[in-house]
């Protein structure tokens, strides 16, 4: 599977995944200038904002390390935009899904709460 296929997967993936767990989908892949947001779902009252990283190995480490001080900054700018765009009123969390998929397993790892604003 290509890069790129991998991160459709993987977002597909992570979005079943936490609709499962009862997580709302509200939108996927927000732009605001050269940054994006995933994944945007509600859990109760939270608006969630998730990050979702998949990979065919964890070799080079876990997927979840890729989001870097510097991603979370680009990931807190879309949403605030998103949120104030949409005027919305709601307590904001930041959740990571890291995904492992190759062809002997795929492993996937809900990090709640990974960052803050």
């Amino acid at each position: 599977m290509k890069k790129e296929e991998l991160g459709i997967w993987g977002e597909d993936e992570a979005l079943a995944y936490l609709q499962r767990k009862g997580y709302q989908l509200i939108d996927r892949n927000i732009r605001f200038k050269k940054y994006e947001v995933d994944l945007v779902l509600t859990d109760g009252s939270e608006l969630v904002i998730v990050e979702v990283k998949a990979r065919c190995t964890s070799q080079i480490g876990e997927p979840w390390r890729a989001v870097t001080r510097s991603k979370q900054r680009q990931i807190i700018t879309v949403a605030d935009q998103y949120v104030q765009t949409n005027q919305l009123d709601k307590n904001v969390r930041f959740d990571i899904v890291s995904i492992i998929h190759n062809t002997h397993q795929t492993s996937i790892e809900h990090i709640i709460d990974a960052f803050s604003a």
